[in-house]
């Protein structure tokens, strides 16, 4: 005999597992299947983000920040660190703790939020009388019933065709968490996040790192001053970036990996490496879902379809995160779930796709809100634009990295803040004032006159409203 829930979310991560705790405090008996399992098979849920994502790759990059700081930057404080060594092993140990202690978490809400959690994969059966069959295939399986199915299912690395992921040499973001020593020469296709991050970890460690990038432009999505700003950063970093390349065919072997490509002057090219990241997107995860036998519509790219709130094609069905439309971002599944679970009840959930920040987690840190100022002039919009350096921040200088910018663009008859773009130190932190601002149809005025804390990186956020209406403070 099934077990009956009144919601039942598939897929532990942000969006699944947020969605799940929200509907058991709205008083709903609720369950959550996830498959992800940890090193010993146990439960590890979490999704993309805790496991293999968002998480972890924090994780290295504190490590590999530290360990520049030690070798590069210690000196100019006064300290004398001799014979600093990377212990790799240590280092992703460490990341695996601080992945567990999510994984840990998430379960201790489940418990705490009275929400029953089934470990193994979930996939429909049936529309059953008032709601769904659903199996769970685990180490047994079970069937449940519920009213209301909330698809949290995330997405997967995007392959190379003809070049699978061996998680060895061909790395998606899995594998690339995972390199137990560092690589003497490391290859990247794709200039997106993973890609930046992770060359970022390794670049500090020693690695030589090369990333090709299809496009003709450096981070398309971002505003073109901060690209070019972040691009020089990279580049004085000594992470070398080539654009506008056509790969072909790539060879692994016992000496690792060999990428033929076309460099953008049309030359034909070679770059051998010990590793190969491939960083080129992701695709929803509907696999197994057995959406056929309920006859769920999927596109054309296999997301599931949904309307502005999130309602699938089936009644009582819905979908959030990254295997629906929209941003592939953690938070984006996270506001998602939370206000599918309140539309359940019978509120009015919120989702504001202009206000979701966006954020890159290298250093510098790049971190944007609204649009973009080649979208406002694609746009027809007219705007002024204003900026400030953190080169003339006094914290920025204390802290000894005044690298990038903040930059604030605004409507040019009403000033309110179409979008604020970051790239310099702790921009992923910064970049809330901006949302927040915007979420409440602020101008640049209200931010130039509110009293913001001296000495603080936020005060570029100030300074670049000021400049708005090309006036300044200059702290």
């Amino acid at each position: 005999m099934s077990k009956q829930f009144d919601v039942i979310v598939i897929g532990g991560g942000p969006g699944g597992y947020i969605a799940a705790i929200r509907a058991a405090q709205l008083g709903f008996n609720v369950a959550c299947i996830d498959e992800w399992k940890n090193e010993k098979g146990g439960p590890a849920p979490g999704g993309t983000c805790t496991n293999v994502g968002c998480i972890p790759s924090k994780a290295l990059l504190q490590s590999s920040e530290h360990f520049e700081h030690a070798n590069k930057h210690f000196a100019e404080h006064g300290i004398t660190a001799t014979g600093v060594k990377m212990d790799v092993a240590k280092m992703i140990a460490r990341k695996d703790t601080v992945v567990k202690q999510n994984n840990d978490g998430i379960l201790y809400l489940f418990k705490k939020n009275k929400v029953s959690f089934f470990h193994g994969r979930g996939s429909f059966v049936k529309a059953a009388e008032g709601g769904y069959e659903i199996k769970v295939a685990g180490a047994a399986e079970e069937t449940l019933t519920g009213k209301q199915i909330i698809i949290a299912t995330g997405s997967n690395a995007r392959a190379l065709p003809g070049t699978p992921f061996d998680e060895e040499l061909v790395l998606s973001n899995d594998g690339a968490l995972r390199v137990g020593a560092v690589p003497k020469k490391l290859g990247l296709i794709g200039s997106g996040v993973i890609g930046l991050e992770m060359g970022s970890v390794w670049r500090r460690l020693g690695a030589e790192v090369t990333i090709l990038e299809g496009l003709p432009t450096f981070l398309g999505a971002v505003d073109e001053q901060i690209a070019k700003e972040a691009k020089k950063a990279f580049d004085k970093q000594g992470l070398k970036i080539e654009l506008g390349v056509k790969v072909g065919e790539i060879k692994t072997g016992k000496k690792g990996v060999s990428i033929a490509y076309t460099n953008a002057k049309g030359e034909a090219q070679t770059l051998d490496v010990d590793k190969l990241i491939v960083s080129i997107g992701r695709v929803p995860n509907t696999i197994g879902l057995n959406t056929e036998a309920v006859g769920l519509a999927l596109d054309e790219r296999g997301a599931i379809v949904v309307d502005a709130d999130c309602k699938t094609n089936l009644p009582g069905v819905w979908a959030v995160g990254d295997v629906v439309r929209g941003p592939m971002l953690a938070h984006k599944a996270e506001e998602e779930g939370v206000a599918v679970a309140e539309r359940i009840a019978g509120q009015h959930g919120h989702v504001n796709f202009n206000t979701i920040p966006w954020v890159i987690y290298t250093s510098p840190e790049i971190a944007w809100v609204g649009r973009t100022e080649q979208q406002l002039k694609a746009d027809g919009v007219k705007y002024k634009a204003g900026s400030f350096p953190f080169l003339a921040n006094g914290r920025a200088r204390a802290l000894g990295d005044t690298t990038g910018m903040v930059k604030m663009l605004a409507d040019a008859e009403t000033d309110e803040i179409l979008g604020v773009h970051i790239v310099g130190p702790q921009a992923s932190e910064l970049i809330s004032e901006a949302v927040v601002a915007m979420e409440f149809k602020a101008s640049s005025e209200d931010i130039a006159r509110i009293c913001h804390a001296h000495p603080s990186l936020s005060e570029a956020t100030k300074e670049a409203a000021l400049a708005v209406d090309k006036r300044t403070l200059n702290f």
